[in-house]
Formats: structure tokens, C-alpha cells, sequence
């Protein structure tokens, strides 16, 4: 272990507070702010899409239920503007609403892959919140936004796996920093004060895995981000905690998992950014990052092999344990079960060549041909995707049709991931269908892609807020 290191992991908490202030834009590689701005544009989208749902329209009554007074800081997709921790709040449930935002890549071979983060659904809401709040200008905005993404992520890299594998949604507990960071570099806190917002953050990290398939999943990004807001914002007016809440005894890493690798973290922030290696991959279906390798190994085995749902026999579907441990809805009865199903997304893709927002509903999920063609779905545990590693999502398809005829194909990953990442311009499409879900006018859609696309030369993020407004 380098001397840095050494004394990174002595006093882990300072390091990570003063990676947060000191760090400056022209430190990031140009292939990171790049890699970056998709994870942007594709938040943005998912926020306009989220807002229009049904968790939306709840949000937005529990807004007003709580009397707030106006605000700076924007409700992506809406007139409604409100203090920053509940924009942040509204905003992160939008985001990750239809499980159809980012996700970060494990490192280490025995990090499960689940175990990590959605890492932009906490850090980007709060760092739009403030950068509007502070009149921050868009290359500040962005730099906040890959710092908290940068703690998120290390942070969820570092802690045990225990922490995933036995109830905890590393979004909502490790997101909850990344907000904090985002939030304190905007407000221009001290390393002293940035290292107390994180530990109030961590006294208020919180999210269980049983609540996947529910409202409440979005719930933890939205409340992750929000609580990082408030913990910056406690910071800032001299409210006490300790220097030490991630290393400590008692603190995070040891409460919430057990341990950490301290060479996770320790003297690695930025050294390599998780956006460059290991990436972040971006979903093109609205569903659970495990279910995306098979999803497109499905599509391009029904594409190759011209397998029509007619003359589906069978199909086994086998993966590592860590995977079913997510995908938890075996015969989904709605679109939110839908989501960590396995089972269900073969069975559209069979039926219908496509899963968008459009095939993940309740009534589509409801279907007749469609619970018919869940139960030809088998989903296992298979010893040579789990003699892949954990931090794979290695999924195999066994598909027996009529006449005896058997197709076979695996998948690592899936497309969006940084081994078939997609383009800024397929990104952008992606930005413009969930536009047109949220029924938001294209002709401004186009303007935000382009904004986005130059975020770093926007003299003011609430040009960009004020775009996204209805």
C-alpha cells in the first residue's frame, strides 16, 4: 500500500471530503465528460417519463400536501418549483420509476453485480436541485454531478458484498453520499463541512431490496437524494457530526456490510473514474440491469434464427444465484413485478419483438398469451454462469420450438453496457421516445439534447431547468 493510500484509509472520510472540494473540471478525462453527458441526457429523459406516471402524479399530491412555498429549484416536466431537497426528491423517483436508468459496473471479481448502483438517479437530481439553487453554471453542475457519481460508486465498490446480498439497496444507502457530495461542492462547502454533510448523510442512509417490485423502490432514490440535499444543507449551517463516518467502528461501512476493502477506495477517487473503467452501462428497456444481457441475447437469437412465439416449446433461461436474488417475480401480476422478472421479459420479447415503456403495463402484463408464455419460462441457476464470476451478468438461453429444433445463446452483458455501449445520438433517442411518453413538445426536446450536449459552455444550469419545464 502507497503512503497515500495509507493515509486515504486512516482517515477515509477527509479523503473522500477533500476529492469533493478539490477537485476541478479540467482533471476529467474528455472521454469521462462525455460518457457523463449520455448518463445526463438519459437521467433528464427518465425524469420527464417518471413525472408522467402514476408514482409522478402521488409525488406531486405529496408536494402538495406538505404547503410548500416556491421554490428555485425545478420539477423536471412540470410548473411546480420547490425548496432543492424536494426537487430532488421528485426527481430521483422519477428517474429510477420505470428501472430504466443507469447502472454501474462491479470491479472486483467477487462484487456482485446487483450489489451496486444506479449511481446517476441520486447524484443528478441533486445536482440540478442546487446548481439552480446557487446559479451555478453548467460545467459547475456537471463537475458535482461526477463527483457524487465518483463517491457513489466507490463507496458501493469498497463496502462487503453482505450488504446487498442480505436486504440493502446500495442506491438508496450508497446514493445518499452521492448527493451529499454533489450538493456541498455546489454550495462551496470547506473539506470540515463537506466531511460532516457526509456523515449526516450516512446517519440517514437507508433502502431494502424486499421493497423491489414496489412504489418504494423509486421511493429510495428520490428520498437518497433529497436526504443528501439536507445533510449539505446542515453542513452549511455548523450542525455537528463526526469526521469519521464511513472507516469508523460504527460507521457506515462496518454497520451497513461488515467491512470494507479499503483498496477500493482508498487513494483510487478519480484514479481510475468509474465512468471510464469499469463504465456505466445505460438500459434500453425499462426493466432490472440483470435482466439486459438475456433481453438482448433474446432479440438477436429471435432476429437470427426467425423464432416465432407460435413455435415456443420451452425456454431455460440460466444465470449465477446472485441474479434470481434480484429477479425475484416469478409470474408477475403487474408492471412494477414486471420489472425484476426474468420471466416476463423473455416472454414479451417472444411475443412482441420489442420492451419498451409501452409492453412494461399492467394490462400488457396481464395478458392472456403473455402469462401463457411465462409459464414456458424457466428460470435456474446455472454452474457455468456462475463459474463466470459475479461480476458478469452472464446469462445462458436454451429455447426448445415445435419439431424438435433447440437454439442456444449466452450473453456477458447487454447492449448499453460499455462492451455495446450506445452513442449520445441513440442515447438522444431514447431521451426523445421518453419525451414523447410525457407528452413534452418535441421541438424543446431537441433544444435540451443540444444543451446537454455542450452542458460544459451553458452559462447558467437554469437555462437547462427552464427548458424542462411544462
Amino acid at each position: 500500500m502507497s503512503i497515500i493510500e495509507q493515509q486515504a484509509t486512516e482517515h477515509l472520510t477527509r479523503y473522500v471530503s477533500d476529492f469533493i472540494c478539490s477537485t476541478t473540471l479540467s482533471e476529467l478525462p474528455q472521454d469521462v465528460v462525455a460518457l457523463g453527458k449520455k448518463s445526463i441526457l438519459d437521467g433528464i429523459g427518465l425524469a420527464l417519463s417518471g413525472g408522467a406516471s402514476h408514482l409522478g402524479a402521488l409525488v406531486r399530491r405529496h408536494l402538495g400536501e406538505l404547503q410548500l412555498g416556491p421554490g428555485p429549484a425545478t420539477v423536471i416536466g412540470t410548473r411546480i418549483k420547490v425548496a432543492p431537497r424536494f426537487a430532488a426528491f421528485a426527481n430521483g423517483v422519477g428517474i429510477h420509476a420505470d428501472d430504466y436508468d443507469d447502472t454501474q459496473l462491479a470491479v472486483a471479481t467477487d462484487r456482485v453485480y446487483g450489489l451496486l448502483t444506479h449511481p446517476t438517479a441520486p447524484a443528478l437530481p441533486a445536482a440540478l436541485a442546487m446548481g439552480e439553487a446557487m446559479d451555478a453554471s453548467g460545467a459547475q453542475a456537471m463537475l458535482a454531478y461526477h463527483l457524487g457519481v465518483e463517491v457513489e460508486c466507490k463507496i458501493a465498490e469498497a463496502i462487503n458484498p453482505r450488504h446487498y446480498q442480505t436486504g440493502f439497496h446500495s442506491t438508496a444507502t450508497c446514493g445518499t453520499f452521492a448527493a451529499a457530495a454533489a450538493a456541498a461542492r455546489l454550495m462551496g462547502l470547506d473539506e470540515e463541512a463537506t466531511a460532516r454533510a457526509l456523515s449526516i448523510a450516512g446517519s440517514q442512509s437507508a433502502g431494502l431490496r424486499e421493497n423491489f417490485g414496489t412504489m418504494t423502490k423509486p421511493f429510495h432514490a428520490g428520498r437518497s437524494s433529497e436526504s443528501g440535499v439536507a445533510a449539505a444543507q446542515f453542513a452549511s449551517y455548523g450542525w455537528t457530526a463526526t469526521d469519521r463516518i464511513l472507516e469508523a467502528p460504527r460507521g457506515f461501512f462496518s454497520a451497513a456490510g461488515g467491512g470494507y476493502d479499503s483498496k477500493a477506495i482508498a487513494g483510487r477517487l478519480g484514479r481510475p473514474w468509474t465512468f471510464a473503467e469499469p463504465g456505466v452501462s445505460i438500459k434500453p428497456h425499462p426493466s432490472g440491469s440483470l435482466t439486459h444481457p438475456g433481453m438482448t441475447e433474446m432479440l438477436r437469437l429471435i432476429r437470427e434464427h426467425r423464432i416465432e412465439a407460435r413455435d415456443v416449446v420451452r425456454v431455460r433461461v440460466g444465470t449465477n444465484h446472485n441474479m434470481p436474488n434480484a429477479l425475484i417475480h416469478h409470474r408477475p401480476r403487474n408492471e412494477l413485478q414486471a420489472k425484476f422478472s426474468m420471466e416476463f421479459c423473455m416472454a414479451i420479447l417472444l411475443l412482441e419483438g420489442r420492451a419498451g415503456l409501452n409492453e412494461f403495463t399492467d394490462a400488457v402484463v396481464l395478458r392472456p398469451d403473455v402469462q401463457q408464455m411465462i409459464e414456458k419460462v424457466d428460470f435456474v441457476v446455472d454452474q457455468e454462469a456462475e463459474d463466470a464470476g459475479y461480476h458478469k451478468m452472464t446469462t445462458l438461453i436454451d429455447i426448445e420450438l415445435a419439431g424438435g429444433r433447440k437454439v442456444r445463446g449466452s450473453a456477458d452483458f447487454g447492449k448499453g453496457s460499455p462492451a455495446m455501449p450506445m452513442t449520445y445520438d441513440e442515447v438522444a433517442g431514447k431521451f426523445r421516445e421518453n419525451a414523447e411518453f410525457a407528452r413534452f413538445p418535441q421541438a424543446r426536446a431537441q433544444e435540451v439534447v443540444a444543451m446537454v450536449r455542450e452542458l460544459e459552455s451553458l452559462p447558467k444550469i437554469a437555462t437547462l431547468m427552464a427548458a424542462l419545464q411544462a
